[in-house]
């Protein structure tokens, strides 16, 4: 986290807090969600959350991606289906900070932020506890991982604070001292192997290393950063299905359960640049690893299973042809899918919730109360 500005940070504070508090209460940002009574999410039957996050994933892109590579979504067959509205505190349209802390910690920020408030950017009274942590301090096994870099906005939101997603150095030093077991993801220019180590991380690259991993160990990877493209350079290096097999494989091995949060990352990289063939391999993959999650789950049986997005990209759309075609390289403010196996009380079919309710509705279905989540930890003076 960063350095103090020194004491004239508590005045601005108190003043930006006002302000957005009587702006919540003028638009709604604060307004009640349905998500108030704990016991009515409540299922005694999980013991383990799989969170999937496909960043910029649209409704229009599933259907692009059936149409355009003639397939059907394992997504298609989850039993409760819904939807999330994404904007963040700060913009009617979202990045993937605002949206992936909002996913992460029940709390929506403003655009660029990684798991802070609005009101206390640099975390000098307090910052809102990601899930992951709260899952951690239960005893719970812990993983994120991405086709992304480790340090990018969405698995940053979930292992990490900082004021600014750029702030690369500060979000893999939060990440190497978060103590969660499985970090992986492409490489970033900040995370060394002698850093991890000190930190109690086996620090992997390849594939092989991957696989060779042991239950018990603490992982952090750097993998090839040219991964996940439709030509992939580096045999050596894990796709995220692979990664998935293997991060479940290692968390699995607990009494207390686990949390793992797998990001698709390139659907959103694909839609900036209206690259169509890129982007459906990237979401065709996405749902190959649902379906890797899906199996698990259904074997096990006390797994939940929730997929989303942070916001949508591109702004696709439907042609009088039939046809799905971009509109935009940017992000939009339509509503993006809430898809749910293993409970039927995270939501009810064709239910659209805020983004931020998501992530409370989990933890309340693994018994944690409200006074737990979301979570404001405070910071000593």
């Amino acid at each position: 986290m960063l350095s103090t500005l020194g004491p004239i940070w508590q005045e601005i504070s108190a003043i930006i807090m006002s302000i957005i508090m009587a702006c919540g209460s003028l638009f709604g940002v604060f307004a009640p969600s349905d998500t108030t009574s704990p016991d009515k999410y409540l299922d005694t039957e999980i013991k383990n959350v799989i969170y999937l996050i496909g960043d910029g994933m649209g409704f229009n892109h599933l259907e692009k991606t059936k149409q355009e590579r003639n397939i059907s979504l394992t997504m298609d067959t989850f039993d409760y289906h819904g939807a999330s509205m994404t904007r963040s505190l700060s913009n009617a349209v979202t990045d993937s900070a605002a949206g992936g802390t909002a996913l992460a910690t029940g709390e929506r920020t403003y655009n660029g932020a990684i798991g802070v408030y609005m009101s206390d950017p640099l975390c000098q009274f307090s910052y809102p506890k990601n899930i992951t942590e709260l899952c951690a301090e239960r005893g719970m096994m812990t993983g994120v991982i991405t086709t992304d870099e480790t340090s990018g906005a969405t698995p940053a939101s979930f292992s990490a604070h900082s004021s600014d997603r750029g702030n690369t150095e500060d979000i893999t030093n939060d990440q190497l001292t978060s103590g969660i077991d499985i970090i992986w993801g492409t490489a970033n220019d900040v995370a060394y192997k002698r850093a991890a180590n000190e930190n109690g991380y086996e620090f992997i690259t390849t594939y092989d290393e991957m696989m060779a991993l042991e239950e018990g160990s603490r992982s952090f990877a750097q993998f090839t950063n040219s991964l996940w493209t439709l030509e992939q350079s580096d045999e050596n290096t894990p796709n995220l299905e692979q990664m998935t097999e293997k991060a479940i494989d290692l968390l699995d091995d607990t009494d207390e359960g686990f949390f793992l949060m797998i990001e698709g990352a390139h659907i959103d990289k694909h839609s900036h640049s209206n690259e169509d063939a890129n982007m459906t391999e990237a979401l065709e993959e996405f749902d190959r690893t649902i379906q890797l999650v899906l199996d698990y789950a259904e074997k096990d049986g006390e797994t939940l299973v929730v997929i989303t997005a942070d916001h949508e990209t591109g702004a696709i759309v439907l042609n009088d042809d039939g046809t799905y075609s971009f509109t935009s390289g940017s992000h939009s403010d339509a509503n993006v899918p809430v898809l749910v196996y293993g409970s039927s009380n995270i939501i009810n079919p064709g239910e659209i919730l805020n983004n931020y309710e998501i992530p409370i509705r989990i933890a309340y279905a693994l018994g944690f109360k409200e006074d737990q989540f979301p979570y404001e930890v405070m910071i000593a003076a």
